[in-house]
C-alpha cells in the first residue's frame, strides 16, 4: 500500500509541477525525501511522459492545425520555427551529454537555480510591465527558446518550461503566445529524450518496472494532474503575468534550504 501512496504522491507531483515554471526537479527531490522513496530510473522516466502526453492532447487541435495547413505561409511558418528550436535543442542536449552534465546528488544547486529563477521572473516581468507585447514568433525567439531549454538541462532547478517562456518574453513575445510556442516545441523534444530514457532503461535490464502497476498508477496520474495544469496555466496567462510564480520559487528554494540545515534531506 505504501509503494502505491508513494506512486500516487510523486504522479502528482510531477503532474503539477512539470509545466509551471517552478521547478519540477526540486519539488520531486523534496517529496522523494520525505516519503524516503528510491524510484527506479523506469519509474522516473514514465512519469516524465505523462505530462507530455498530457501538454500534446491540450494542444491537439493546434497540432493537427499546423500539420493540415502546410500551405497557409502563418502555419508553414510557425512549423518551420518550432522545427528549427527543436533542431537547436536537440544538438545542445548531445553536446550536453558528451559533456557528461547529470542530475545533481545534492539538493543546494536546484535550490539556488529555484531562487535564482525566481528573481530572474521578477525582472523580466517588470520590464514587460505596460509593454506591447507581440503575438508573432521572431527568429530571435526561436533561438531564445532553445537556450532557455538547455540553461534547464544544465542547471536542474531552473524549469524547462520556466526558462523557455521567460526568455521569449524578453523578447516581447506576449505571455499566451511564449505558453504556447515553449509548450510546442517541448512536445518533441520532451518525447525524444523520453524514447532515449526509455530506451537506456530497458537496456538497463529495467524493462519489467515498465509495466509495475506502481508505475503505471503514477504515469496515469501524472498525466491527467499535467492536463489540469496546464489547462489552468493556459487560462491564467490570458490574463495574468508570471510574478506569483516568482513569490513561490523564492518560497520553495527557502524550503529546500531550510531542509538541508535540519538534515532532513543532502
Amino acid at each position: 500500500m505504501e509503494l502505491y501512496l508513494s506512486a500516487l504522491i510523486l504522479g502528482i507531483v510531477e503532474g503539477v509541477t512539470e509545466f509551471l515554471p517552478v521547478s519540477s526537479t526540486g519539488h520531486l527531490l523534496i517529496a522523494e525525501s520525505l516519503l524516503k522513496s528510491h524510484q527506479t530510473d523506469a519509474f522516473n522516466v514514465l512519469i516524465q511522459v505523462g505530462p507530455i502526453v498530457a501538454v500534446t492532447l491540450v494542444f491537439w487541435k493546434h497540432i493537427v492545425g499546423l500539420v493540415t495547413g502546410l500551405g497557409d505561409p502563418l502555419k508553414r511558418d510557425e512549423v518551420v520555427k518550432l522545427a528549427t528550436c527543436f533542431i537547436l535543442t536537440g544538438i545542445g542536449g548531445v553536446v550536453a551529454k558528451k559533456l557528461g552534465l547529470k542530475l545533481p546528488e545534492t539538493m543546494l544547486p536546484i535550490a539556488l537555480a529555484t531562487i535564482i529563477g525566481g528573481v530572474a521572473i521578477f525582472v523580466i516581468e517588470r520590464r514587460a510591465h505596460g509593454k506591447v507585447l507581440s503575438e508573432s514568433i521572431p527568429w530571435a525567439v526561436v533561438a531564445a527558446v532553445a537556450a532557455g531549454q538547455l540553461l534547464a538541462a544544465i542547471f536542474p532547478g531552473t524549469s524547462r518550461s520556466g526558462a523557455a517562456v521567460m526568455a521569449a518574453l524578453v523578447l516581447g513575445l506576449s505571455r499566451p503566445a511564449a505558453v504556447r510556442f515553449a509548450f510546442l516545441v517541448g512536445i518533441p523534444t520532451m518525447f525524444a529524450a523520453g524514447a532515449l530514457q526509455l530506451k537506456e532503461a530497458i537496456d538497463a535490464g529495467q524493462a519489467s518496472a515498465l509495466v509495475a502497476p506502481s508505475a503505471i498508477l503514477a504515469f496515469v496520474v501524472a498525466t491527467v494532474t499535467a492536463w489540469l495544469s496546464v489547462v489552468w496555466l493556459v487560462k491564467f496567462v490570458q490574463r495574468r503575468d508570471f510574478v506569483p510564480f516568482a513569490w513561490y520559487r523564492l518560497a520553495l528554494g527557502a524550503v529546500m534550504l531550510g531542509l538541508m540545515a535540519m538534515g532532513i534531506v543532502a
